[in-house]
């Protein structure tokens, strides 16, 4: 039988001992785990980065996995914390509409309330809510304790869901917006491309019209250009260079695809 797969994703960064802490607590309470980074670089309190983030990587693990995403600005207030089953994995994380984007495309099962105490660690900061019950909760699951014992059944509807950028159409026309900047300053935006889509049109962005294409290379270096990405979405991104600096720009900023007649 395989070990259990668990993941983290964060903001806490790792030049503190916040990872390492969450990471002992779990591999005491399960030894066996498989501690799996998906990021802890994320922008302090970006909820939809995280969003984004998580929906990106998290749906490639094997079924079971159990997910940990601790972007947490309401760390001890009243929000929930919560479990939440889908058909393949379990995620652990606060109720605030982190797991918006991967619920869109796994809808939740069972969810429960993270509430049975006997399950955290003895004395809980208000503070390090990863440590002290996501942490804990995730090995209980991982280590194959009943999902029911985590706490309150809730109803998958009143999960706190963030609203999100949706693409308009205008014929030839789509519009829509950037929801994500990666490390190289690739500019992720909300439209959705087909394969059959690529190398069709152009695309206006801060006031620049640039090519789409199939990869980095059908431009010459220094050149802007935007093409289908890893996600199946439209990015903006600069051969051997940086668009996000290029342009001036982050999540927000309008994105304009004009297709070219009859695509």
């Amino acid at each position: 039988m395989s070990p259990p797969i668990v993941t983290l994703l964060t903001d806490f960064g790792l030049s503190d001992g916040y990872v390492g802490a969450m990471k002992g607590v779990l591999l005491r309470r399960c030894p066996d785990a498989r501690l799996v980074d998906l990021t802890h670089e994320i922008s302090p309190g970006a909820i939809d980065a995280g969003a984004y983030v998580l929906r990106q990587s998290a749906p490639w693990f094997p079924h079971g996995t159990v997910h940990v995403a601790v972007v947490d600005p309401g760390v001890g207030s009243s929000r929930r914390a919560v479990v939440v089953a889908t058909e393949h994995h379990r995620y652990v994380a606060p109720d605030n509409g982190l797991l918006t984007l991967v619920l869109e495309e796994a809808p939740p099962v069972r969810v429960r309330s993270i509430e049975n105490r006997e399950l955290w660690e003895r004395d809980v900061s208000a503070v390090f809510h990863g440590r002290d019950l996501f942490a804990p909760v995730a090995a209980h699951l991982a280590s194959g304790g009943e999902f029911e014992a985590v706490g309150t059944e809730v109803s998958p509807g009143t999960l706190v869901r963030r609203p999100w950028p949706v693409p308009r159409e205008e014929g030839p026309v789509r519009r829509g917006c950037v929801v994500y900047v990666d490390r190289f300053g690739n500019l992720v935006t909300n439209l959705p491309v087909a394969a059959s889509e690529l190398a069709t049109g152009s695309v206006e962005v801060a006031g620049q019209v640039v090519p789409v294409v199939r990869t980095y290379s059908d431009v010459s270096p220094g050149e802007l250009l935007a093409y289908r990405g890893s996600t199946e979405l439209l990015e903006v991104g600069c051969n051997e260079g940086n668009a996000a600096a290029r342009l001036g720009s982050g999540a927000g900023l309008v994105v304009t695809w004009r297709l070219r007649s009859g695509s």
